[in-house]
């Protein structure tokens, strides 16, 4: 169940970097990579896929 996107909206994302499939991290609210490991943060349930934006080991949080 997707709790920062709207249902069915981040199976069809990708990441903007390296083209793998996103999960989203609850806390910082964002959506990581599952190939490269960078973070989007997602504010007010908006998603920022901007390349300046992109947060790199997921946000530096211990996996």
């Amino acid at each position: 169940m997707s709790e920062l996107l709207p249902e069915g909206l981040i199976e069809i994302m990708q990441c903007i970097i390296c083209t793998g499939s996103l999960s989203e991290r609850l806390e910082p609210p964002s959506l990581v990579c599952d190939d490269c490991g960078v973070a989007y943060p997602v504010e007010d349930g908006i998603p920022i896929m901007l390349e300046d934006e992109v947060i790199p080991g997921g946000g530096g949080l211990d996996e």
